[in-house]
């Protein structure tokens, strides 16, 4: 008999963490045939990144996994062998004590936010008693060391970046598909998938009115009320591109997951932002930019900093202090100085971003992959 898994989400960042929850749901049902439940309050989050999710269902079956639409009061619902309470989002009251009334009790996992912060080493697997009822969590804390819970990796992840990177066709035909033409020999094309912000408008206006070509991707939805503002209201959409001086913004629809993944693959320089995709640009081993999800007392700098300190370690001063100065000019730290600077600082070192893109991709794969260590995990304890 397969072991049951219940995944538990509450969605902030939109398509931050439901993306990371489905994506984990699908790793745990295809590459562990587990039985996969998934416990989610906005299905809808889902739709776009995962064909065939109905917003308006309660309960759906895709992809072998099961969607469930977490509402209050909270059905009841036998609970699985497996719980997983993805980003501390709590678990109804009524499944809490469903769980303390089985014997043995389910394995209970709290996965956490990604952070390149030291102190999550040492807290990555720490049990934690539950103050009411007799039931123990334990902490699972994604990162970018050994001693961590590392990424979200599917099998032949990297082989299949590789043999795209491999096959000219295979990247045309993706472009065709999105209806947009193929990379011009000088040009620098970019993804843009960010939050909105002030910032979007002044890079823009670098881009339009610097000297080297740039062609944007963005998916559709993105940053619309700031292209609105910037194009005049003449929003790019799929197969109407707008162009202003060295710049081209062309929409593309909202990819499911894995052609995301050959997005970012086909791209020179890809902007990302939250958690799923900012990982997802780590494994396209492409130079990218993080958008980190604003948070009170500036909490998401510290993990900006965290995060560039790590990956420009090995870079030699003025690479790593134009890698500084991108990302935080465009997460609009203080003092970070003017966008059309910090992107050409950022873009004089092209080889050298693409080597440590590449390299750093390399580092994380030899890492413990997430989903591998939670079933690891949770079987030791069965």
């Amino acid at each position: 008999m397969h072991t049951r898994w219940d995944i538990f989400c509450k969605v902030v960042d939109n398509f931050g963490d439901a993306g990371v929850a489905w994506r984990l749901a699908r790793l745990l049902a295809h590459e562990h045939s587990l039985v996969v439940r998934l416990w989610i309050d906005e299905p809808r989050s889902l739709v776009r990144m995962a064909p065939g999710v109905d917003a308006k269902r309660d309960a759906q079956l895709v992809s072998g996994i099961d969607i469930r639409r977490w509402r209050e009061p909270f059905a009841v619902a036998t609970p699985a062998e497996v719980v997983v309470e993805a980003f501390g989002c709590g678990l109804p009251d009524a499944y809490a004590t469903a769980m303390a009334e089985r014997a043995p009790a389910p394995v209970w996992f709290v996965l956490e936010y990604l952070s390149a912060e030291a102190w999550i080493d040492e807290a990555h697997g720490l049990p934690s008693p539950h103050p009411r009822l007799p039931l123990t969590r334990r902490f699972w804390f994604p990162g970018f060391t050994a001693a961590s819970g590392g990424l979200l990796r599917e099998q032949g992840l990297i082989a299949a970046r590789e043999a795209f990177a491999r096959d000219a066709r295979a990247r045309a035909d993706f472009w065709s598909s999105l209806s947009v033409p193929p990379p011009a020999a000088d040009e620098r094309r970019v993804s843009l998938f960010c939050y909105p912000g002030p910032t979007l408008h002044r890079l823009l206006d670098a881009w339009a009115d610097g000297d080297d070509a740039i062609c944007c991707i963005v998916p559709d939805g993105v940053a619309t009320g700031a292209l609105d503002a910037w194009t005049g209201g003449d929003v790019p959409h799929v197969g109407h591109p707008v162009s202003r001086g060295k710049l081209a913004l062309h929409a593309i629809p909202f990819l499911a997951q894995e052609h995301y993944d050959r997005l970012l693959w086909a791209c020179d320089v890809n902007f990302v932002r939250g958690e799923d995709s900012f990982v997802r640009a780590q494994w396209a081993a492409r130079p990218f930019v993080w958008h980190a999800y604003l948070q009170a007392d500036d909490a998401h700098l510290r993990k900006l900093d965290a995060f560039v300190d790590r990956y420009v370690a090995t870079l030699r001063g003025p690479v790593a202090e134009g890698v500084r100065r991108m990302f935080h000019a465009w997460n609009a730290a203080a003092g970070a100085g003017d966008i059309d600077r910090a992107w050409g600082a950022f873009t004089a070192e092209s080889g050298a971003l693409e080597t440590r893109a590449a390299g750093w991709s390399s580092e994380l794969a030899a890492l413990p992959e997430l989903a591998n260590g939670l079933v690891k995990a949770a079987r030791d304890r069965i």
